[in-house]
């Protein structure tokens, strides 16, 4: 079940620190992806136990859910993923954290919220001023991967990313994976309920030109 949070709220205004490469990440020269909207950090977790070759960093604005993914992730051990706190939209709006849209290879929305009601699409985590930022920071040939079971959410992500000049849609989607952050295509747990609903799903690369 989806769990709204109201992402304008006051609450996110103060940002959880969140420390630089070297200090998160074993081996800060490997290739960073984020995730916006992690929720619990399965997906992450299972991705940073295949794939040692990237680092990994999700973002959640459900705090409970990254407090929780954190003490697992000190229980494991894990050294090529962190979580952080917050809303994606003031964190990257952060001077203080230009640094990880410097760094970045790529970035992935999976399964966003979709705030179904026309007077709510302000707080879709997809906006004009996110995108117009990305594109302005992400290095060349840095990706976007959208991804949903929400036709309407999808159209709205695909037109508000494909709007900006310098986003690319990519072709054959599923032969680009193996080169990614997910080589083994592992899959969300929304993704999976999806499928065990025969849901569709709609997804789509974007690479900066």
């Amino acid at each position: 079940m989806r769990q709204h949070v109201n992402p304008l709220s006051k609450n996110f205004h103060e940002i959880e620190p969140i420390p630089y490469l070297h200090e998160l990440f074993e081996n800060p020269e490997l290739p960073l992806h984020l995730d916006i909207g992690c929720a619990a950090g399965d997906f992450l977790f299972e991705l940073a136990l295949e794939n040692n070759k990237w680092n990994y960093l999700g973002i959640e604005i459900r705090e409970k859910l990254v407090n929780n993914a954190k003490s697992k992730l000190l229980d494991m051990g894990i050294r090529n993923l962190y979580f952080a706190f917050g809303n994606a939209n003031n964190i990257f709006n952060n001077p203080n954290y230009k640094f990880l849209i410097d760094y970045v290879s790529s970035i992935s929305f999976n399964f966003p919220d979709p705030w179904y009601k026309n007077k709510h699409h302000k707080r879709r985590v997809i906006q004009p001023d996110l995108i117009r930022l990305l594109s302005n920071s992400m290095r060349k040939e840095s990706l976007i991967f959208i991804k949903t079971d929400v036709k309407e959410l999808f159209n709205y992500m695909d037109f508000t990313i494909s709007k900006n000049l310098n986003f690319k849609q990519l072709q054959n989607i599923d032969l680009f994976y193996p080169e990614s952050f997910n080589p083994k295509m592992i899959k969300t747990n929304r993704e999976k309920y999806s499928i065990e609903r025969q849901l569709n799903i709609f997804q789509r690369i974007y690479i900066k030109t």
